[in-house]
Parts: structure tokens; C-alpha cells; sequence
């Protein structure tokens, strides 16, 4: 089955697709240096916390390769004292393009854990350097195989729980947020990656997912990647989740995350907590699939979790192909940025990220397993699969 790449490296090089062309232009963007990386990852032209934290792993190691190639050293690799201040530079640089997605913060600091253990083992400079490299290529190598784990223990676990009451565990209808395939990540997905588990098992009905307005993402790149998957799919406008839930069976909602607090708290895109809302109405399951690193033990509750703003002029456009199509010269169709509200609004509200309540959350999936709340409680003991 064929899947989007949302990274892709090959001899050193690494580029990117950038999904602000998405779904009409496929374009690869090569990453040449860690100002680039932090500038894709800001404009949201590569999105996703997993995928985030890949892209500023790669970008940084590639960095401390150029130098180490270098005919002529550069000053960062004359001593460690050098090296490790350039590095704690650049890595707070990269933390700073996204504040709510925690994978790049956990990428930092392991990088950080790695450098001073290396400086620590009186190390050379040509060691350590090589230690963060293989450290940041380990980060952004790792996530597929631990997003189908965790794709396969929410599917199974989903398939239990609906023939623990009376269903079949086959046919099931979830319904998704935003985007959390192969686009967001190094591959597979998270809550993506567990419809798409269900597919290639066959227990699937259909993938809904909501257009997840102002960027989209939902019809612009979890449409195409079902789409390209060929996984029987339909698309509903934010407003509509209700409705969906009134007259349609819908088996569980599975959406990714870019924070989960120590308690179960999850920030996740704009709009997912109204979708758990509406799900706790209609007593429908609400799932949260994420890598461990997304899990932040050291914020105790959703109150504590940094909630990023975009800018308001963002949610007045919309972004997409000329309609009838018209084609340029190169035969790739033409896209125009239009907007939709009146100008010069003075009141936009924009946030880009939301929480939702642990109590309104039935599961949460890392590679690890599957979590679920006690009988009467409110919050989550994540123990078990951190």
C-alpha cells in the first residue's frame, strides 16, 4: 500500500514536502541548514510533532556533519567547550519554532543528555560530534517502527472493546482530526496510522475525518493521503461532527497529539476538544495515539501546557487550486491565496492548539500500550506505557 513521505533523506541530502502545496502540487524542498529547517517548521510548510522533531534531528546532525567535512574545521570544533556552546545555541533555536509540540522539545534535551554524557566521558571533539549525530538520525529512524506499535495496540484494542459489547469488531467507523498520517510523522501515523492498521486488517467501515479549518488539514492532507491509500473515507466540515454522531454509527474518535500531560490532559489541533465533547454526549470512545516522547510528565495538567497563537490574518485565507483548474506553463495547476472575510477584522481569535480533559478521554496508546482511565477517575496514570 502506498504511503506519503513526509521526510525523505538519501546521501546526505534531506528534503521535505511542502504541505502548504498540498494536496495540488507535490514539492520537494531541499533542507540545507538548521535556519531553513527552523524557518519550514515555523510556516508550517512541514507539520506534526513527530515529523517536527525528525526534520530539526536531521537538520541539526547534518550541521555537525558539514562541519565535520569541512577541509578547514570550523571555531565550534576546535574544543569541546566550543562544540558544546554551539550546540546548546543551535538546539534553542530549534526549540523555538513550535512551543506546544513536546516531541521537539524531547529531541533537544536528548540530544542536550547526549552531549554533556559524551563531554562528561572526556570524549574528543570528533566523538562527540559523531555521538550527536547518530543520536539526532535515531530519533527521526525510530518513529515508524514504534507508530506501528502503537497503530496496532489501539486498533486491537478498539476491535476488543467493541466485541466486549455485542459488536463484531469488524466494520468500525472512526472519525479523526486533523492530520496525523505519514505527513505528520517519519511514517504510518499515529491516530492515522491506527485506521490505517484497521484497514490492512480489514476491520475498517470508513474513516471520517473533519476538514480542520483555518489550514485544512483535513481536507487538504489527510484527504489525500486516504485518498492515496485507497481507504474508504469521508470528509465533514468542523461544524458537522454532531451531526455525523446523530445519524451515524461511529465506533471511536482516534486523534493524534502535540502535548499529553502528566495527568492525560492532551493539546492536540484546534477543534479536538470539541470533537471529545460531543463524543462524551454520544458515549463514544475517545482515543489519543501518540509516542511516548509526546507525554510530558513534567507538566502536571493541561492548565500548564504553552497554547501557540497564529497569526490573525491566517485564519482570514484560504489557500487552494483555481476552480476550474488552469494550468501553468509546467503543467502544474495553479493556486491562489484568497481571503474570506472582510478586511482589516480587528477581533480574530486564532489559536492554533486546544486541550482537551483527561476525563473526556477514554484512551491513550503510545508504543508502549494502551492506558485507560479508572473506574470514577478523572485523570490518567500513565505509568504503564511511558
Amino acid at each position: 500500500m502506498h504511503m506519503l513521505t513526509s521526510i525523505r533523506t538519501s546521501d546526505g541530502k534531506i528534503e521535505i514536502i511542502d504541505q502548504l502545496l498540498l494536496p495540488h502540487t507535490t514539492k520537494y524542498v531541499e533542507i540545507t541548514s538548521i535556519e531553513q529547517a527552523y524557518d519550514a517548521i515555523k510556516d508550517m510548510k512541514i507539520r506534526g510533532a513527530p515529523a517536527i522533531a525528525s526534520l530539526a534531528s536531521l537538520a541539526f546532525a547534518a550541521y555537525i556533519q558539514t562541519g565535520l567535512d569541512s577541509a578547514q574545521p570550523p571555531a565550534f570544533l576546535l574544543s569541546s567547550e566550543s562544540l558544546s556552546t554551539q550546540v546548546i545555541q543551535k538546539l534553542d533555536y530549534l526549540s523555538g519554532a513550535r512551543p506546544t509540540a513536546v516531541n521537539l522539545g524531547a529531541a533537544i534535551r536528548r540530544l542536550k543528555a547526549v552531549l554533556q554524557s559524551s563531554i562528561d566521558a572526556r570524549k574528543s571533539v570528533p566523538l562527540i560530534a559523531a555521538d550527536l549525530i547518530n543520536e539526532g538520525k535515531l530519533i527521526a529512524d525510530e518513529d515508524f517502527d514504534r507508530n506501528k506499535r502503537m497503530a496496532e495496540h489501539g486498533g486491537e484494542w478498539l476491535a476488543e472493546l467493541d466485541r466486549g459489547s455485542g459488536g463484531s469488531g469488524q466494520e468500525l467507523n472512526v472519525l479523526t482530526v486533523c492530520n496525523t498520517g505519514s505527513l505528520a510523522t517519519s511514517g504510518y501515523g499515529t491516530a492515522l496510522g491506527l485506521i490505517t492498521y484497521l484497514h490492512e486488517q480489514k476491520k475498517l467501515g470508513k474513516a471520517y475525518y473533519t476538514q480542520t479549518a483555518p489550514y485544512h488539514q483535513g481536507s487538504r492532507l489527510t484527504a489525500l493521503e486516504l485518498k492515496t491509500m485507497q481507504v474508504p473515507s469521508v470528509m465533514i466540515c468542523d461544524t458537522m461532527v454532531g451531526s455525523l454522531f446523530q445519524h451515524h454509527k461511529i465506533h471511536a474518535v482516534a486523534v493524534g497529539a502535540d502535548r499529553i500531560a502528566r495527568n492525560g490532559d492532551t493539546a492536540n489541533k484546534i477543534g479536538t476538544y470539541n470533537a471529545a465533547v460531543l463524543a462524551a454526549r454520544h458515549k463514544i470512545p475517545f482515543i489519543v495515539v501518540a509516542p511516548i516522547s509526546t507525554v510530558d510528565l513534567d507538566t502536571p495538567d493541561g492548565s500548564s501546557i504553552p497554547i501557540e497563537h497564529r497569526k490573525p490574518l491566517e485564519a482570514c485565507l484560504v489557500r487552494g487550486a483555481v476552480h476550474p483548474f488552469e494550468f501553468d506553463i509546467e503543467g502544474k495547476v495553479r493556486q491562489e491565496t484568497v481571503m474570506i472575510t472582510p478586511s482589516g477584522l480587528e477581533g480574530i481569535y486564532n489559536p492554533s492548539f486546544d486541550v482537551t480533559p483527561a476525563e473526556l478521554i477514554t484512551a491513550i496508546v503510545t508504543e508502549k500500550g494502551v492506558a485507560t482511565r479508572k473506574e470514577g477517575e478523572t485523570s490518567f496514570d500513565l505509568s504503564g506505557v511511558v
